[in-house]
């Protein structure tokens, strides 16, 4: 069961304890700091997937719809500027 608390930062500070194992078993917790919302605690597993790499680079641009668009990609071969340093 996903429960979001909010708490303020001196409340969070006093509970760090059962903010942590409310991360763990309930899910994000939104820390605010002058009612806004600052921060959110996560457990560490759900950190881990939400960043997790998700393919490659590679397969990134196999995906993409422009791949067989025929889209001029050519560089242009203009020589370097000289500038005076």
């Amino acid at each position: 069961m996903s429960k979001v608390k909010h708490w303020t930062v001196a409340t969070a500070k006093a509970h760090l304890s059962e903010v942590i194992e409310m991360a763990l078993s309930q899910g994000p917790q939104v820390v605010t700091r002058s009612g806004v919302e600052a921060v959110v605690i996560v457990s560490a597993g759900e950190w881990k997937i939400k960043t997790q790499r998700k393919g490659s680079l590679v397969d990134f641009l196999d995906a993409s719809p422009l791949r067989n668009s025929d889209i001029d990609t050519e560089r242009i071969k203009d020589k370097p500027r000289k500038i005076e340093l």
